[in-house]
């Protein structure tokens, strides 16, 4: 019996070598077909986490209220890959930076004719002075065309919850930022998370990314919305941060095609 194990063993460790040498061969073949084919990579783990995540009804069913006063829940973007960043419309340090990155996003989605495969959603984390008619001025002034979704301060912190996006109520700083829309000074602010989620078509959370936009500019009209920390974070992001590429190289890895840069 050990006679036979003996001889046996090497027959065994080539075998097992075997498979991985095919293993690896079908692997790097993979690789080179999806190169060839144009199926951008997954997206990278220096600015993000990977996922596949089922939505459960009692957050694909949540009811929002977007800039047009319509009611929305993430739901009925089912069979769409759907990019979706938090936000707050009196945001001066990061959001209108977002914001002017997605316009860039958007612009591509609009020219590789992929309106009706991907959508961009930013949802607050202000509820308490983020309502429609609020959300409609800051569409206008930015000239975001993506839903802005709001809802009532249960249903955000169920959302964002799930999610895991942090984001509290803090005192305004001094002195105060000054609200674009009235002339008035704010008299708090929010801090959160920063970043965006991808949802695919089946609605699982796929990718996670939790850093600011790496961006060279902006618009003058967005950028006027930023304080001197918004203009010190639009020059410098930090570390982890993603950029316009990396997140059109995430929604084609989401739909299995590459998304050119507009």
């Amino acid at each position: 019996m050990a006679t036979t194990n003996t001889l046996n063993k090497p027959r065994l460790h080539l075998a097992l070598a075997g498979l991985l040498v095919v293993g690896g061969l079908f692997t790097w073949f993979g690789i080179m077909q999806a190169r060839a084919s144009g199926v951008p990579s997954a997206p990278s783990p220096a600015i993000g986490a990977v996922l596949n995540r089922t939505l459960p009804s009692s957050i694909a069913h949540l009811s929002f209220e977007n800039q047009e006063g319509h009611q929305v829940t993430l739901d009925q973007y089912r069979g769409r890959t759907v990019l979706l960043a938090p936000f707050l419309t009196s945001c001066q340090e990061e959001c209108p930076v977002t914001t002017g990155a997605l316009l860039d996003i958007e612009r591509a989605i609009v020219a590789d004719k992929l309106t009706h495969k991907v959508v961009i959603a930013e949802v607050t984390v202000d509820p308490g002075r983020d309502k429609p008619d609020r959300m409609a001025a800051y569409a206008h002034t930015t000239g975001s065309i993506w839903p802005l979704l709001t809802a009532s301060s249960a249903t955000i912190a169920r959302l964002w919850h799930f999610f895991g996006i942090y984001y509290q109520k803090v005192p305004e700083g001094s002195p105060p930022g000054i609200n674009w829309e009235t002339g008035k000074p704010y008299t708090y602010d929010v801090d959160h998370s920063d970043g965006f989620i991808l949802l695919n078509g089946q609605l699982h959370e796929r990718f996670f990314d939790g850093g600011m936009v790496r961006v060279s500019s902006v618009p003058t009209r967005i950028r006027t919305l930023l304080d001197a920390q918004g203009v010190q974070n639009l020059r410098h992001p930090g570390g982890g941060s993603w950029t316009i590429a990396d997140a059109l190289n995430a929604i084609g890895w989401s739909l299995g095609r590459a998304v050119p840069s507009p």
